[in-house]
């Protein structure tokens, strides 16, 4: 079986006295992991055990008890009288830290001696123990009670003594299923501070049956459909095809949005310009223009959150088991002014945040997640698979133009939508390669490499070169626009199979 985690993110409603209370709650809570982080590093060989059994090593180290009255490195000359569960909310952080530290130090060893038995310098430094900690406190069960739909009890440090205090509780609901139940097994909530604002961060587990992998979807059921998204920075910011594996396409949907976000974002970047022009001096280690700055990577955040729900519930409406996305890594932008260099670079990113936003949603829908090798994917028909003709309308069908929306193909007289095209490419690629890889069997397996946490296909070469190993592709006539071509798009529902808009919000 396997497992997906969604955070439910709340906003809490308190007295004004309370956010100095959960500022004590969670500088107490670090101050005790930060303790026991330093317990294991004098004592390795407790990360050799398991989490259950070592906590309990670590309390009778640290907890007296009327068995163990004394112990070697005392609790309580950190605080006195914490709570049982708040004690051990903090050892597990103190303890995922120091696996984490202590597995990149045995990394970075072995990339030590790996780099001296070769004779190379080894110039990369080693990794550092946290030096400040600022981890969310995690309230296990005896921190919180009487949790309904709009408040909660939690229990909390207020600097001087531990206190019971109720706040409102406001957002998006706990899911529930058709019998009005929790879908899913809720885990242990955390108060979060973003900014000023206080959260109720509480994770959702959701069990499912582990979906086929690639290899064995494709060569075992002929039905298998495949979801290929091809990203832009335009005005369709990704146009998404449904394959079937004998090369059948079943739908079309296109994405736009792109035109708005790239003007809403220059603009602001245009702005940060202008204020910087005024003194010409930037102050050191201290972010300038910090408002406009945090209004762009929200928005950013925001578009990525909505285009990714949007791919997904395309690709759940068709049934599709499998997205695949070109592999874009290596993308720079153009020498070229300030505000414009700084929109590409951000389009760029906000790519990537599509792609990595995609990628968790669709696996708690039982979508793996794939990508391939993005070479000529724009310049290559997805018929007879020659270089196309790329240009705008009410112009000659010649060259290749960047950017111009049409695509003709000169060999097979293929005409239509360039990133159309570039989407059937891209879940074309996906099919040769899974076909090369039965085809050599002494070549490791695509399924093999899976990640089985994400759901992720490692990305392999592709050789765009050769004719594909199934049938000629079938063009359908089913074209599903998307909705989000203003900026005024709004949505009354927000479920699974109502298309999310792209809104900016400008104010």
């Amino acid at each position: 079986m396997a497992k997906a985690t969604t955070t439910i993110r709340q906003v809490l409603t308190y007295q004004p006295q309370h956010a100095a209370w959960f500022v004590a709650n969670q500088a107490l809570f670090n101050r005790v992991a930060a303790f026991y982080f330093e317990v294991i590093a004098a004592h390795e060989k407790l990360l050799d055990l398991s989490a259950q059994e070592a906590l309990t090593a670590l309390e009778k180290l640290t907890h007296a008890t009327r068995k163990n009255p004394t112990p070697i490195m005392p609790l309580s000359a950190i605080a006195e009288a914490i709570p049982v569960m708040f004690r051990r909310a903090a050892i597990h952080a103190a303890l995922g830290s120091a696996r984490s530290f202590y597995t990149h130090l045995s990394k970075w060893h072995t990339r030590k001696e790996k780099a001296q038995t070769r004779g190379k310098p080894f110039k990369e430094r080693p990794p550092v123990p946290p030096r400040s900690w600022n981890k969310s406190a995690t309230l296990y069960s005896g921190q919180w009670k009487q949790r309904t739909a709009s408040s909660i009890l939690l229990k909390v440090w207020t600097g001087t003594c531990w206190s019971w205090i109720k706040v409102r509780i406001t957002g998006r609901e706990l899911p529930l299923n058709q019998a009005r139940e929790l879908d899913g097994e809720m885990g242990s909530p955390s108060l979060v501070r973003r900014g000023n604002q206080w959260y109720l961060h509480t994770p959702i587990e959701k069990t499912f049956k582990t979906p086929e992998k690639i290899v064995t979807q494709v060569t075992t059921n002929q039905s298998t459909r495949i979801c290929a998204i091809d990203l832009n920075l335009d005005h369709h910011l990704a146009v998404c095809t449904i394959q079937t594996v004998e090369g059948t396409i079943l739908a079309t949907h296109f994405i736009s949005g792109g035109r708005a976000i790239h003007g809403f974002r220059k603009q602001l970047l245009g702005q940060i310009a202008r204020n910087r022009r005024k003194t010409g001096i930037l102050a050191e280690d201290e972010q300038d223009n910090v408002d406009l700055w945090n209004k762009i990577r929200q928005v950013d955040e925001h578009i990525a959150h909505l285009v990714s729900a949007r791919i997904v519930q395309f690709a759940v409406q068709h049934e599709a088991s499998i997205l695949v996305f070109e592999h874009l890594g290596n993308l720079k932008p153009t020498a070229g002014k300030y505000s414009h260099r700084g929109n590409r670079k951000r389009a760029f990113w906000m790519k990537g945040r599509i792609f990595t936003f995609a990628k968790y949603k669709a696996w708690k829908a039982g979508i793996i997640t794939s990508r391939v090798n993005p070479r000529q994917t724009s310049r290559e028909c997805a018929r007879c698979h020659h270089l196309i003709a790329r240009y705008h309308a009410g112009e000659q069908a010649s060259g290749y133009t960047p950017g111009a929306p049409l695509a003709l193909c000169p060999a097979c007289g293929m005409q239509g939508n360039v990133d159309r095209n570039a989407s059937l490419v891209i879940g074309q690629r996906l099919m040769m390669r899974v076909l090369n890889s039965q085809e050599k069997p002494s070549t490791p397996l695509l399924a093999e490499r899976e990640e089985k946490s994400s759901g992720v296909a490692i990305c392999q070469e592709a050789k765009s070169e050769e004719e594909p190993s199934f049938p000629q592709a079938r063009h359908a006539e089913c074209n599903e626009h998307g909705t989000a071509q203003r900026r005024d798009a709004r949505m009354d529902v927000s479920l699974l199979d109502i298309p999310h808009p792209l809104r900016l919000f400008t104010e």
